[in-house]
């Protein structure tokens, strides 16, 4: 798994210190211990990156158990690409400060033949990663080709069968498009090799003890 350590911005606008506060202040606890250290459950953002389209899907995650928080999708249009950028940043900022996410999962970008529509895939790709590490996230990067193997078990599955595994494994969730479908299922990937890391930490610790 590529998996991006945290990220610590220095230089920090008021409003996302009043985010960050509000977010120290909802995972306390009255013995001040947070969410992280009370066992397995974390929550996790999955983002679809685009620029006209960026999806987005929250997840519970405790052990193998996998809840539906939300999903949606950030839309910008326009000419001006400056503000377009500028609007998905501020849109994927709302989501991490409703959802309080403990760990953000991102899509890889491929290169295509569209030189002009790769870059700027890239571009918005840019806002995906640094509004998490604005939050100071755990960050995880993946192919689509492992998403979709880990999800629906073939790495060149559809976005289709892609929707239907994630409906599967979220029962009763009403997804807000493809591209929400997307970011459910990189939140999903996440999960699944966060768990599976952990337990190998877990046997780790167990057989050097």
């Amino acid at each position: 798994m590529a998996e991006g350590a945290a990220r610590k911005n220095t230089h920090v606008s008021p409003r996302l210190r009043d985010q960050a506060w509000r977010l120290f202040l909802f995972r306390a606890t009255a013995d001040g211990t947070t969410t992280k250290q009370m066992g397995q459950q974390m929550r996790v953002l999955g983002i679809d990156p685009g620029l006209r389209n960026m999806g987005w899907g929250v997840i519970d995650a405790n052990g193998s158990r996998l809840t539906h928080v939300g999903n949606g999708i950030c839309h910008s249009v326009g000419q001006d690409l400056a503000a377009r950028l500028l609007s998905l940043h501020e849109q994927l900022t709302d989501v991490v400060a409703r959802f309080l996410p403990d760990h953000a999962a991102i899509e890889q970008t491929f290169v295509n033949k569209d030189g002009a529509g790769t870059l700027k895939l890239g571009q918005a790709r840019g806002v995906a990663l640094l509004v998490p590490a604005q939050a100071g996230l755990t960050i995880g990067e993946y192919a689509p080709n492992k998403v979709k193997k880990t999800i629906v078990g073939v790495g060149h599955a559809e976005k289709h069968q892609v929707e239907h595994m994630v409906k599967l494994q979220l029962p009763g969730v009403q997804i807000a498009g493809p591209d929400a479908a997307d970011a459910l299922a990189i939140a999903m990937c996440h999960a699944h090799y966060a768990r599976a890391g952990a337990g190998y930490s877990e046997a780790l610790k167990k057989a050097t003890a």
